[in-house]
């Protein structure tokens, strides 16, 4: 169809459109909005009637507004770290609008605002005639309250819709022009419009359009505005600005005062001196809303004179949106807008994110748990001693402090700028958008390698089993074949760890002081691989892809089962995860999920429930308390943990960890009321990892880089928060149990080594001994009789060249000598043939065994004059 004939058929179409709206517009709203007239007769007509007929109740939802999120300063008071909106809005109430700007809207939009009774006749029926008979672009001649409406309906419809087809679809219903839609529309609006002033008074309606008007791009409401176009509130602009503001309503994009190159808004246009001048179009429009108040008397002829001579010179304020406004404290940002998004989104319906919604619409003001000061503390700990980035490898660093009682999130860092934007992630090493302190549906990674801070669950399990911090047990290095484990049924193979020096430790304090692998390995034998995973979960432990422990998957997707491997820490976790674990060893074993916000309310008020700590009793007190113990002696002597030493006197528990090759490093620790986990390694995996021990920083070596921001958090945290004493463990945490050692003498090794193991014990091959028993036979063990439950029994065997010394004591000379010769042995020592002497002693004594062809020697002497003692006989001489 040509233009010209769209035209002509347009006319004829719109001829009976206005035909129709003029006799509403012409008698229904003249009835409708002059209360005064009766309305009889011909006004009672059936169009009256249509119109009545429209609805007219307008539900007014809540408007989308920012989400603004807090931090604690160390005053008490509140500093916003970002705000987060699709449309960056903030609703104000009219005394905090300027008059200049009140005023400015009415004579500039609606002149006669205050006089209608919702709809301006005069103007509406320009609108129509301009619109729908002559062709022209749509005009305004809506009244405010018209636009309040229209605006209103577009917010409500996209407020509703769950999917952005159906917002696209609820805003081209609230603002057809065309056909029978646009007449429709039109009409509807006016029914809403003449109900609304019935229902509020004139301020509540120009506060309603105000604070919903849009001003270009993403920005709404005059609030908003002021603060983005001139960075000042609505409050104090002044009549030059409130004028430009109000000539955007207008046209949003055209009349918008950020785009000083858009051809639209003048730059191409040029003053006297022949200069361009940007916003020219702004400007006329705003030069036509200062006449219309000097023509209606809102303002004096000077006031005008002095604001048509202002130039348009905006002042644009980027709002803070984005976590990346929030610094150093953006990680922690992030971690809060992803609980948001997790928390309140509906899982029955992927298709819709309630809350993304909810953080970009909900106005709400989210007041979280992060301690500004210790966060600042643990920014500087980092950035002293660990670079944004290192030409060598690709270096990271977190540290995330937990408090234990409650589970509050206070401080979150991390060694790179936090940023999303792609560009300049892929051009500045210095730079990330994944979050390493946290789990992977957090905005975090896949997870670190907790290296040796992991043995604390088996510590914990080992004393859940009764076992004892000063039970022995072999923790000499040697390949370990077998472990038990009720869940994938008992393991078998061959497990060597090294150990990092050369310290063998035999019970669970120098195990835990000293960080020995093999002794935890050696512990691990004598309980359920199983369990101690199960043990590790009631502390919180999980694996930060979101799967349970032994749940991970190798590059080809294939399943990692718990192994003894995972005891020593290669399970891919979290460190808030860590930090929350041994907040709760702190807290004598009650721990509490990591939780980041303390409140929320919205913009009216009105509180909303925020994601609760849930606290549970992983171990018993009695347990915690003995693991504490262990873990005190960390930082004690040569402990692994002295370098991590405040200086405070506060009481801490701790455990290093360092992974293969030193790819990863840990200190983990806790007073009673701070936990913090700090992690210094490799970001990426691969042949490009660097072994830290190999490597230093300008702060010192790469591998106790954790040493030194460890302690300077920590000592912040002793001096705020305090912390009392841990409290002395049972003495039965300290029993040594002894058991008895079954007798093998006489059965062979493999026999005697079953039942040795049977009975809790570890066997070690003593070798071969000189004994009379056939070669293979146990000849005895060491230690005998008892010993400590795991205690390692050495098992000795016959070669079958050995004897037992017979006893030859007060034999004489020629019969000590004849038992010797039978039983293969030589006599050594003399003077038996006198006076009838008898041996009085010999050595070996008799029944030690012996090599056959060995010397006894024997010493003589007069005979006893005592007569011998039966065994089992009386001595008393009754009969």
């Amino acid at each position: 169809m040509s233009a010209q004939n769209r035209s002509t058929s347009g006319a004829a179409t719109g001829v009976l459109a206005f035909l129709g709206l003029s006799a509403l517009t012409g008698v229904l709203v003249t009835a409708a909005v002059t209360p005064a007239i009766a309305v009889t007769g011909m006004a009672a007509s059936s169009s009256i009637n249509m119109f009545e007929n429209i609805p007219d109740y307008l539900d007014i939802n809540e408007l989308s507004e920012k989400t603004d999120i807090y931090a604690t300063r160390p005053d008490g008071s509140q500093q916003l770290l970002a705000s987060f909106f699709s449309e960056n809005r903030e609703e104000v109430p009219l005394d905090r609008i300027s008059q200049f700007v009140k005023d400015a809207a009415v004579a500039g939009e609606d002149p006669r605002f205050f006089e209608h009774g919702g709809i301006d006749i005069q103007g509406t029926t320009r609108a129509v005639l301009n619109e729908f008979v002559l062709g022209g672009d749509t005009q305004g001649g809506s009244s405010i309250t018209q636009q309040y409406v229209k605006n209103v309906l577009i917010n409500n419809g996209i407020r509703e819709a769950k999917t952005e087809e159906e917002k696209q679809a609820a805003y081209e219903a609230a603002t057809a022009s065309d056909g029978n839609a646009g007449i429709t529309r039109k009409l509807q609006e006016m029914r809403y419009a003449i109900a609304l002033e019935k229902k509020y008074d004139k301020n509540e309606i120009l506060k309603g359009y105000l604070n919903i008007a849009a001003f270009g791009g993403r920005v709404y409401g005059i609030e908003s505005a002021a603060q983005y176009y001139f960075g000042k509130p609505a409050a104090d602009v002044s009549l030059a600005e409130a004028a430009s503001l109000i000539a955007i309503v207008n046209h949003p994009e055209k009349f918008r005062l950020d785009r000083p190159d858009d051809p639209e808004n003048g730059v191409a246009s040029v003053n006297d001196a022949g200069e361009p001048t940007p916003y020219a179009a702004n400007k006329q429009r705003r030069d036509y809303i200062l006449g219309e108040m000097l023509k209606y008397g809102k303002i004096a002829q000077a006031d005008y004179d002095a604001a048509i001579a202002t130039p348009v010179a905006p002042v644009i304020t980027e709002p803070s949106t984005g976590c990346q406004t929030a610094a150093g404290a953006a990680y922690f940002c992030d971690y809060v807008k992803n609980i948001i998004l997790n928390n309140y989104d509906d899982p029955n319906t992927p298709d819709v994110d309630e809350g993304l919604t909810m953080l970009q619409e909900g106005g709400l003001q989210v007041y979280t748990t992060l301690d500004m000061e210790l966060q600042a503390k643990a920014e500087e700990a980092i950035t002293a001693n660990v670079p944004f980035s290192d030409e060598r490898f690709d270096v990271g660093s977190v540290a995330v402090t937990v408090q234990p009682n409650t589970g509050k999130v206070l401080a979150m860092a991390q060694n790179k700028w936090y940023t999303n934007v792609q560009e300049i992630l892929d051009t500045n090493p210095e730079t990330m958008a994944v979050n390493l302190s946290t789990d992977y549906a957090y905005g975090g990674s896949s997870g670190l390698q907790p290296g040796s801070t992991f043995k604390v669950f088996t510590l914990a399990e080992w004393l859940n089993e009764g076992h004892s911090l000063l039970e022995s047990f072999n923790g000499s290095r040697r390949a370990f074949t077998s472990f038990p484990d009720s869940c994938e049924g008992n393991w078998s193979g061959s497990f060597n760890p090294r150990n990092d020096d050369g310290r063998i430790a035999n019970n669970a304090v120098n195990a835990t002081k000293w960080s020995v692998n093999t002794s935890f390995m050696a512990m691990a034998q004598q309980l359920d691989l199983c369990k101690i995973k199960q043990t590790a979960a009631a502390f919180g432990v999980h694996r930060a892809d979101g799967s349970p422990l032994g749940e991970g998957l190798d590059a080809d997707g294939n399943r990692i089962p718990f192994g003894p491997s995972a005891v020593l820490g290669t399970e891919e976790v979290a460190p808030v995860t860590m930090a929350a674990a041994f907040a709760g060893i702190a807290n004598d074993g009650l721990t509490c999920t990591p939780i980041a916000i303390e409140s929320i309310t919205k913009a009216d008020g009105t509180p909303v429930d925020p994601p609760k700590s849930s606290c549970t009793q992983s171990v018993s007190p009695e347990v915690a308390r003995a693991m504490q113990y262990a873990m005190q002696e960390t930082f004690r002597g040569d402990g692994t943990a002295t370098a991590s030493n405040t200086g405070t006197g506060i009481a801490h528990i701790g455990k290093t960890g360092t992974t293969d090759d030193a790819f990863d490093t840990w200190m983990v620790g806790a007073s009673k009321t701070a936990s913090t986990a700090v992690w210094v390694g490799n970001i990426t995996g691969g042949s490009d990892r660097t072994n830290l021990r190999n490597v230093s920083f300008d702060s010192g070596p790469a591998a106790t880089a954790r040493h030194r921001i460890w302690p300077m958090i920590m000592e912040l945290a002793d001096n705020k928060y305090g912390g009392n004493d841990f409290t002395e463990p049972d003495q039965s945490a300290f029993k040594q149990v002894l058991v008895d050692i079954p007798q093998v003498t006489g059965l062979s090794f493999d026999a005697a080594k079953q039942a040795l193991e049977a009975a809790g014990f570890v066997v070690e091959d003593g070798g071969q001994q000189d004994s009379n028993l056939p070669a293979g036979q146990v000849t005895g063990t060491d230690p005998s009789g008892q010993a400590g439950r795991g205690a390692t029994v050495r098992v000795f065997t016959s070669n079958g060249q050995g004897t037992s010394v017979p006893n030859v004591v007060g034999m004489n000379q020629q019969q000590a000598k004849a038992a010797l010769d039978q039983a293969g042995l030589k006599m050594q020592g003399g003077g038996g043939g006198q006076n009838n002497q008898v041996v009085t002693s010999q050595n070996p004594a008799a029944g030690t065994p012996i090599k056959r062809g060995e010397t006894v020697t024997v010493t003589f002497g007069a005979p006893s004059t005592e007569g011998p003692i039966i065994p089992g006989g009386d001595t008393d001489g009754d009969g």
